[in-house]
């Protein structure tokens, strides 16, 4: 729980910040014990919960987590002690969510708790990935290269993501300007002909009549079509916060036609690239796909890893089970099924992130180089029908007068 706090200093200061704790009770003994007086003290609410890397205001960004990494990583290979690192750390912070955190994480430390316990108390805010990594860097003896490993990997994550992002805008803003110019054209342009139109005796086009019920219905029920799209948006979200209906549509994605094989492409790079990063880590196989099964982004695709992680465990081959349940395409299996015979199984899963992710990057530009234009098109077309359609009456009248 995170809790809001006004604190009086020994030397008379008031400071106020937030605070994480398990309870109310557990906190006022750790600020006591500090020589700190609590002046107020009230739990934060609502959905300002920290989420790494997610929205809202309340947030680690993961900019500001690899960072972080990247400096404890320093101080460790530089031979500084793991305490004296993270109170150098946390002083350093900026973002008061991440110190609150960070705060507790180093008392846990001094106490005697591992890195990797200390941040699992808060695991439902950073990566599992990131906690197993933890984990097999303490085993080993090794935490710096770990955490360096870490940062690449979440690096190279974000490279890809940056890039696919970036990609897209382009489109999206050609369909968002679609949008408004049709919105004015219905809601402005429409209305002004319909009330010309009013005067003629003769009926109206087709095509004419269909664009001005649509005007009149938009802007007769505004506000009803707004609260069914609001209400379609909030239904959506709610059926697919649901795990096993988030499951399903996840499945629907992978089986959309071209926009399902990206999908599947992204989720077995991203797959790949993490059971790398566990393996290189020291993690077993089996313990591997279980912590990738509840990373990947894909619900479908995590609930048949985990599905696969149990015949692992059972003793079968681990490219065969992936044949079987079809969690990644065929080209994938077979690369992996030279690693595991090789015994190369990490080398050969970072080729096969490293060969989705430029094959992902070429879909990607190439599916942008056709949409463009083909949105241009789109757009001209919808403009020109409805323009046609509102002009069409002229025509007729100017035809009939010519005669």
């Amino acid at each position: 729980m995170e809790f809001r706090c006004r604190l009086g200093t020994a030397g008379g200061e008031i400071v106020e910040g937030v605070y994480v704790a398990q309870s109310e009770a557990h906190l006022r003994h750790e600020l006591e014990e500090k020589g700190l007086h609590v002046l107020a003290l009230t739990p934060r609410t609502g959905f300002g919960g920290l989420s790494f890397g997610g929205g809202g205001a309340r947030r680690v960004s993961r900019q500001e987590f690899l960072v972080f990494n990247q400096e404890l990583a320093t101080l460790l290979k530089a031979g500084m002690p793991l305490v004296q690192s993270l109170d150098i750390l946390r002083q350093r912070l900026t973002n008061p969510v991440f110190k609150a955190v960070l705060d507790d994480v180093h008392e846990k430390v001094r106490a005697g708790t591992a890195l990797s316990e200390a941040f699992e108390a808060h695991g439902e805010l950073f990566p599992s990935v990131y906690i197993a990594s933890l984990t097999a860097g303490e085993r080993s003896g090794n935490l710096d290269s770990v955490l360096r490993r870490y940062v690449a990997y979440a690096k190279v994550l974000d490279t890809v993501r940056k890039k696919t992002i970036s990609a897209m805008i382009y489109p999206v803003i050609l369909i968002a300007l679609a949008v408004v110019l049709v919105g004015i054209i219905i809601l402005k342009v429409v209305p002004t002909f319909t009330d010309f139109y009013a005067s003629f005796d003769a009926p109206l086009p087709l095509s004419t009549q269909i664009i001005v019920g649509i005007s009149e219905l938009v802007r007769g029920q505004a506000l009803l079509l707004t609260v069914a799209l609001v209400g379609g948006v909030v239904a959506f979200r709610t059926w697919i916060g649901r795990p096993a209906q988030r499951a399903r549509f996840d499945r629907f994605v992978l089986h959309l036609p071209f926009v399902g094989t990206s999908v599947h492409k992204f989720a077995t790079a991203q797959l790949a690239r993490t059971l790398a990063t566990l393996l290189g880590g020291g993690i077993p196989l089996v313990n591997a796909l279980e912590i990738a099964a509840k990373s990947t982004g894909n619900r479908y695709l995590g609930a048949e890893l985990d599905i696969v992680a149990l015949r692992v465990r059972e003793g079968q081959g681990f490219a065969a089970t992936l044949l079987e349940r079809k969690v990644v395409p065929d080209v994938a299996v077979k690369m992996i099924e030279v690693g595991e015979q090789t015994g190369a199984l990490q080398e050969m899963l970072n080729s096969l992130a490293d060969f989705y992710d430029e094959d992902i990057d070429t879909e990607v530009s190439r599916f942008v180089t056709v949409i463009e234009p083909a949105l241009l098109v789109m757009m001209g077309l919808v403009i020109a029908v409805i323009v046609l359609a509102l002009y069409m009456p002229l025509f007729e009248v100017t035809n009939v007068m010519s005669r």
